[in-house]
């Protein structure tokens, strides 16, 4: 008994060579960095030897104490108290909007476009005007408490206090009411984008475990909804740091913006003013950037980091791989 045994091929050691990679260039990036450069240095000159500038009154105007205060009192506190009222009444908003009842929702639907669609500047000059409309004064009571007594053949009235209602639509108060009502409509879609960005399956688990509605939506989604909510609504801090110059429409006189007008008023240097209130603006906005910074990397924990760490482990493998 025989057998065959088939030849095989003889295995070449013939290996291809070394690839001899040159590097693409790219003139176009030094054309960029080239003319980038020239434009800065432009710039820089300008800003330093140019006379309408004139750096000794910017500082000047920076370090009046009716301007720091009027960045702290004003700018800084409106901002504060604007963003806390429109976060809580635009969360509200949000609920409402998503509440299977129809009356809610358009309430909530209603708000949004009616703030949305008025501009912050008229807004806050109607706002600075609404006193018209309230002569007698602002009261808290019984509605319609005239009426009823009318019918009623009796005398008085059922109200428990009457306040002036310029002294509340003119000035800080106003300023704070007029952005907080805006701010609501546009963190009432954000913060409905961020509620439906959590898997509906999360809310229906917690309520099968006994929680409610509202405890669910405390304890679970919101906590999850809060990684697509903090970015936006970091953006809309920093843009409700420099609509507090609009409160000129009402006016606030206790604001930065309007303290620095006076002072180019009374100096008949506007240029300059405008440069000082610049550094102001760009100094606690990039505050406010740092913090919005902190705030995304705390709430974006556990999020894509799994993908980035496979993707390490793979270039490690081939690395390893190529090495051998």
């Amino acid at each position: 008994m025989t057998t065959t045994t088939e030849a095989r091929p003889a295995v070449s050691d013939d290996r291809p060579g070394l690839i001899h990679a040159k590097p693409v260039r790219h003139p176009g990036r030094w054309v960029a960095i080239a003319v980038t450069a020239v434009l800065t240095l432009m710039f820089l000159n300008m800003v330093i030897f140019n006379p309408a500038f004139n750096w000794p009154l910017v500082f000047q105007a920076m370090n009046q104490t009716p301007v720091i205060e009027g960045f702290w009192k004003g700018t800084i506190l409106v901002t504060i108290l604007s963003m806390i009222f429109g976060v809580a009444v635009g969360v509200i908003l949000a609920v409402m909007r998503l509440s299977d009842n129809p009356v809610l929702k358009g309430v909530s639907w209603l708000y949004t476009w009616f703030f949305r669609a008025i501009p912050r500047y008229v807004l806050l000059t109607i706002m600075g005007a609404l006193g018209v409309l309230f002569t007698a004064g602002l009261s808290i009571g019984v509605p319609f408490d005239w009426k009823i007594i009318q019918w009623l053949g009796l005398s008085g009235n059922w109200r428990i206090a009457t306040f002036d209602a310029n002294a509340i639509f003119v000035g800080l108060i106003g300023g704070v009411i007029g952005l907080a009502a805006s701010e609501a409509a546009y963190m009432a879609e954000i913060a409905r984008a961020g509620i439906l960005s959590v898997d509906r399956g999360q809310m229906e688990a917690a309520q099968a475990l006994g929680m409610s509605r509202g405890k669910a939506m405390r304890r679970i989604v919101l906590p999850q909804a809060m990684r697509v909510i903090v970015p936006p609504t970091g953006n809309e801090t920093i843009a409700m740091l420099k609509d507090t110059s609009l409160l000129l429409a009402i006016p606030v006189t206790t604001e930065l913006f309007f303290q620095l007008q006076a002072i180019g008023a009374r100096t008949f240097q506007v240029f300059p003013i405008l440069v000082a209130a610049t550094l102001y603006y760009l100094i606690a906005s990039s505050i406010l950037m740092v913090g919005q910074a902190y705030l995304e990397k705390r709430f974006g924990r556990g999020f894509g980091t799994q993908v980035s760490s496979d993707k390490e482990e793979a270039a490690k493998g081939l690395a390893a791989g190529g090495a051998k």
